[in-house]
């Protein structure tokens, strides 16, 4: 999902209709969402989220982050992949730091070729 940032603020975003209302997440997807980079595991993420609470993490964040992701994944937000996987640019970073004229383009081009793949393996357009 292309993310917009404002502050602690995460946001999904229209690339194509950016004026239009963002939709707010709540901290968590948040966090999850922005750090969702394909390059990191669910324990790395978990470490990483402890450091934060300066050596005591609330006795429930594994669960919490457990939670997220796989909210996130029954939603197809992200996925979880066994091995790193490079995201494709205009998913790389937030709205405010992408060229969005090349976020668009290459959006369109992993569309196209999407759609070409399962016109190829005989499904149909919706």
């Amino acid at each position: 999902m292309i993310f917009s940032r404002s502050g602690n603020q995460i946001s999904l975003i229209d690339i194509h209709n950016p004026d239009n209302e963002k939709r707010k997440l709540e901290p968590w997807f948040g966090i999850v969402l922005q750090l969702a980079d394909g390059q990191h595991t669910v324990e790395e993420l978990f470490n990483l989220l402890s450091h934060k609470y300066k050596g005591s993490p609330p006795a429930n964040l594994k669960e919490t982050i457990s939670s997220v992701v796989e909210r996130l994944i029954k939603v197809n937000f992200i996925m979880l992949t066994e091995e790193k996987t490079e995201l494709p640019y205009y998913l790389s970073m937030p709205y405010e730091h992408l060229d969005i004229e090349k976020a668009k383009k290459l959006l369109l081009e992993d569309r196209t070729k999407l759609v070409d793949n399962f016109k190829k393996d005989g499904f149909q357009q919706l």
